[in-house]
């Protein structure tokens, strides 16, 4: 599989094959970690790490993963480069293309993250934008088949709001790989129509069912349940709001035993707010797997980088 050159700004843009090789490779570079074995694919590449909005596990994973395979990574926060400011994106990403050979971005607006790859002629990597985190849902992935065995016919849960950049990715990486999706919602949180009719094409081809819905019932058969934050980055004006809305949809024990399967897994993206979209109970019942996502985006993250500028190959 060849990826080299590519950037990673969507889901939407890789096929099912594709995303199953980067979580093949990101199983073996998590295997050769556990046995102390770094690598040397990314050697004498200068990594850009552009955030806007703060991060622990994206930062974390980006700067880890540079320096496991041999890359310096170089950390620009919002007040260190004049993105969008005082320079245009696009002249921006024209400079930071020819002394870097790749680009991550954490911020805002997706188009921005579209510019730098569009200008910069390098590999760009969207660590999240207002629309889309597709590094997240690669280490979910990654952590539902470690837990499963398997992806194809699982059947995965969301809950919460439904139109945020979680549920649009986990909307698209499901139905792209064949996994039953449910965005269970208040219907004022429904995901935009457009990307759900493009899903329900993808669920077509890998023979698997995505349904939007406000009945809690459907909870019931689900492998595994999901829900974020309820207000996102920039959002928190309307946290009293959206407290009222979601408060049906918090995830705790009597929700979690209605799935009816003892096996069924909680998960979320972290940071949670413990008491509002879980429960204290049902997170630290589920911490492993929840801190097995988080440790999986190091994993993920270094196997987007290494695919889409070396020539790695696995032994």
């Amino acid at each position: 599989m060849n990826l080299k050159g590519r950037s990673f700004l969507t889901l939407k843009d890789f096929s099912k094959d594709e995303i199953e090789y980067l979580l093949e490779l990101a199983a073996h570079l998590k295997n050769k970690k556990k046995r102390g074995i770094l690598g040397d694919a990314l050697k004498g590449k200068n990594i850009a790490l552009i955030f806007e909005k703060p991060s622990t596990r994206t930062r974390c994973a980006f700067t880890i993963g540079c320096i496991d395979e041999g890359a310096h990574p170089e950390y620009l926060g919002k007040n260190d480069i004049q993105l969008g400011h005082k320079e245009s994106i696009e002249d921006t990403a024209r400079v930071m293309g020819r002394m870097f050979d790749g680009i991550e971005f954490r911020g805002f607006k997706h188009e921005t993250v579209e510019k730098l790859a569009k200008y910069s002629n390098v590999p760009v990597w969207n660590g999240l934008t207002d629309r889309y985190h597709p590094t997240q849902i690669l280490a979910d992935l990654l952590t539902l088949k470690e837990q499963f065995g398997y992806l194809q016919g699982l059947h995965f849960v969301y809950i919460g709001d439904g139109r945020n950049n979680m549920a649009n990715s986990l909307m698209i990486g499901c139905t792209k790989l064949g996994v039953h999706c449910t965005i269970l919602a208040p219907k004022a949180l429904w995901p935009d129509e457009e990307l759900v009719a493009l899903c329900h094409s993808y669920a077509e081809i890998t023979g698997c069912e995505l349904q939007i819905t406000e009945d809690m019932e459907k909870i019931v058969g689900a492998d595994a349940v999901y829900t974020d934050v309820w207000c996102s980055m920039g959002e928190e004006e309307k946290a009293a709001e959206r407290i009222a809305l979601l408060k049906p949809y918090q995830v705790n024990k009597s929700l979690m035993e209605k799935t009816g399967k003892p096996s069924a897994v909680f998960m979320h993206c972290l940071p949670a707010v413990k008491g509002n979209e879980v429960t204290e109970e049902v997170f630290e019942k589920h911490a492993e797997v929840i801190f097995d996502q988080a440790e999986n985006r190091l994993h993920t993250i270094k196997a987007v980088m290494v695919a889409t500028l070396s020539d790695y190959r696995m032994d």
